[in-house]
Formats: C-alpha cells, sequence, structure tokens
C-alpha cells in the first residue's frame, strides 16, 4: 500500500535534514519506493503495514538516526485524495490555504483555538469530514494569531499542517 509520511518540524529551528538522508532512513526500515516532496518532510513510500505500525518504526528510526524526537503522520493514499478533494476555499492568489494532518479529534481542537484568536481580514477555518483547513492573507501566516499556535509545544505531537498546494505534488507521485 502507497502511504506519505508528513514529518513536523522539519528544516526548522535547527532541525535540519537533507531528504535524501530521510529517504535512506525510511528505506533502511524496511519502506520500499520512497521519495520526498519539497524540503518540508513529506515522504512517500509503500509498505505492507499498517499506519499505525508504520507510525511507530518511522518514529523510532528518525528519532535515532537525527537525534531528536520525531513526530510524524502517515495518511493513505486515499487519505491524501480527501484532503485535496475537500479543501472548502476557492484558489486565490492573495491567501494561503493549509491543511492540517494529525492525530483524530485535532480538527476541534484547532477550531477552538481559531474561534479563540484574533483574525485578519480574510482569515477563515473550516472543518470538512474530520479535517481542518485554515486560509489566511499571504505574508501573514505566521504572524497572525492562529499561526502562533503551529509552534505550540503542548500540540507538537498532534498535528503538523502544509499548504494545500503541496497535497497536489504527493498526488502526482502516487
Amino acid at each position: 500500500m502507497k502511504y506519505c509520511a508528513f514529518l513536523r518540524g522539519v528544516n526548522v529551528k535547527g532541525t535540519n535534514m537533507k531528504m535524501a538522508e530521510v529517504c535512506q532512513v525510511f528505506k533502511d526500515a524496511g519502506m520500499e519506493n520512497v521519495v520526498s516532496i519539497l524540503a518540508s518532510g513529506n515522504i512517500v513510500f509503500s509498505s505492507d503495514k499498517n499506519a499505525d505500525e508504520l507510525k511507530k518504526i518511522l518514529e523510532k528510526a528518525m528519532s535515532e538516526h537525527f537525534s531528536y524526537e520525531a513526530f510524524l503522520f502517515i495518511k493513505s493514499q486515499e487519505e491524501i485524495e480527501n484532503f485535496w478533494n475537500r479543501n472548502p476555499f476557492e484558489k486565490n492568489d492573495d491567501l494561503h490555504s493549509y491543511t492540517f494532518v494529525g492525530n483524530y479529534g485535532i480538527e476541534n481542537i484547532l477550531m477552538k483555538e481559531f474561534e479563540n484568536s484574533l483574525k485578519t481580514e480574510n482569515e477563515d477555518a473550516k472543518i470538512v469530514t474530520n479535517i481542518f483547513y485554515w486560509q489566511v492573507p499571504k505574508g501573514n501566516t505566521l504572524d497572525s494569531t492562529f499561526g502562533k499556535i503551529l509552534g505550540k509545544k503542548s500540540l507538537k505531537d498532534q498535528f503538523t499542517s502544509r499548504n494545500i498546494n503541496t497535497f497536489e505534488k504527493i498526488l502526482k507521485k502516487f
């Protein structure tokens, strides 16, 4: 079965890794057809194991190899298609749209955080089929009140986010 692993915290705050090296860690852990998408920690691969087993195996392998506490989220090709196809926001060159990949129920926590944050003009969030989507004006992603939760330590093992366009690139590799 084909999967995509979404690594959290790659190439930010001193956790720098070359994607070729990450791919080698995946191969050494028994994954096949391993390829990286962008430099932000999106690894497409094949395995006969289920997502829960893969998460444990790959987090352990990444943590040991890179000497950091790895957090990653494993999604199937079907789940990736859902992230892409269910995006509720229309394309707008002035706005970024993000999708949040994470643990079951994280979308409700994120929505509460969003509802309690100050919003910039045109900033919006929606939950579609248990997937949290966020749209924000370009240039305001990390400056917005909600954007600041992206690095919240208490949530670091709960989710990661990707620009919606990343999902299109991932789907092309399946």
